[in-house]
């Protein structure tokens, strides 16, 4: 009797019998540990993990569990790099830019100031040469990155006072996720890098004069406007912040073949699901913040302009020293002309028309 017929006839119990199931039911049970670089409560960017985790616990049957562990519980949140390369996890879920302490090109995989939008990112990762390049500098941490999430152009933060003029900048301390605080310190601001859930408490003792997180939803629930009134737009640095997996190589070479597949397709998922979370839950958080009597304010013209050319000037400081960024950002930069080029068009009008209509 043929397999096909086989299969017909005796059933899924009579194939598992006979030892002929498909490849996922064979494969041996495999656990992992993930460690991520968020606090539990935020369901968003925490969460993306856990719907990584399930989503391959779901597709091998449950042969392959990664239990996922919060910032602090296995390692802190940004050892978690330390964490994959050294093997003492085999996965972690943190934002790249975190780690350009180690080496700047890091935060090109995630967003730099005046950088691409959330879809503009996802083009360039997937379609263009962005995954491939940043595998091979990741390569050199022993590890490979998937895509795990973006929450979309974030805000612009949190302050105790109102920003007026670039002078308004100087002096304050301000909490700032990774690489941007280079460019901040230029305008005067002293940048401070601290876990989501250190901010608040930060913030309230007053040993910060400011701080941005992501956006409405996630600030919402981490407090933010009981300690500072001002909420300013657009985080200029986050204009499509990519948030990834991380895996050992090792870890990753010893998977079969469809486990490897089950991983790349879990982990697009979870991309995916990231930032719609993110856009269905910002609007009414954003409208309860108001209500509440945030100040929603944009920052000044000024501010925006004088940041682009700090943003500039610091990208080609790096690029005189730097052979890793020198190499990613040229191929970012071309792909981004070619993507402003389109959006300038057909999505900018769109957008810009239907926003000032009424419906």
């Amino acid at each position: 009797m043929d397999r096909r017929s086989l299969i017909k006839n005796a059933g899924i119990a009579g194939v598992l019998a006979a030892g002929i199931a498909p490849a996922v039911h064979a494969q041996a049970a495999i656990r992992w540990r993930l460690a991520s670089s968020f606090p539990k409560p935020l369901d968003t960017i925490y969460g993306g993990a856990e719907v990584f985790a399930k989503k391959v616990s779901d597709m091998t049957g449950g042969k392959f569990q990664i239990s996922v562990h919060a910032a602090g519980e296995l390692m802190p949140a940004f050892g978690v790099v330390d964490g994959v390369q050294q093997g003492t996890v085999e996965m972690c879920h943190t934002v790249p830019y975190y780690f350009f302490g180690k080496n700047e090109a890091f935060a090109i995989g995630a967003a730099i100031p005046f950088g691409m939008n959330s879809r503009q990112m996802s083009a360039w990762m997937y379609e263009g040469n962005g995954r491939k390049l940043m595998n091979e500098f990741y390569a050199k941490y022993n590890m490979v990155s998937f895509p795990g999430g973006n929450t979309g152009t974030q805000m612009g933060g949190w302050f105790r006072k109102e920003i007026k003029t670039v002078a308004d900048l100087k002096g304050l301390k301000f909490r700032i996720g990774g690489f941007a605080g280079k460019v901040v310190e230029k305008l005067g601001v002293v940048p401070q890098n601290l876990p989501g859930g250190e901010i608040y408490q930060a913030l309230e003792k007053g040993t910060l004069d400011a701080a941005e997180w992501v956006g409405p939803y996630d600030d919402q629930k981490l407090g933010f406007a009981k300690v500072a009134p001002f909420y300013y737009y657009p985080g200029w640095w986050e204009g499509g912040p990519e948030v990834d997996f991380f895996i050992n190589n090792k870890a990753l070479d010893s998977l079969p073949a469809e486990y490897k597949a089950i991983v790349e397709a879990a982990a697009s998922h979870a991309h995916i699901d990231m930032q719609a979370k993110y856009d269905a839950r910002n609007p009414g958080a954003l409208k309860q913040l108001v209500a509440g009597g945030t100040k929603v304010l944009p920052f000044p013209a000024t501010v925006l302009e004088a940041s682009f050319k700090a943003s500039m000037d610091v990208y080609e400081e790096i690029a005189a020293k730097n052979p890793d960024w020198k190499k990613i950002y040229g191929d970012y930069r071309a792909f981004q002309r070619d993507q402003i080029l389109w959006f300038r068009f057909a999505e900018s009008r769109f957008d810009t028309f239907m926003q000032t209509r009424k419906m």
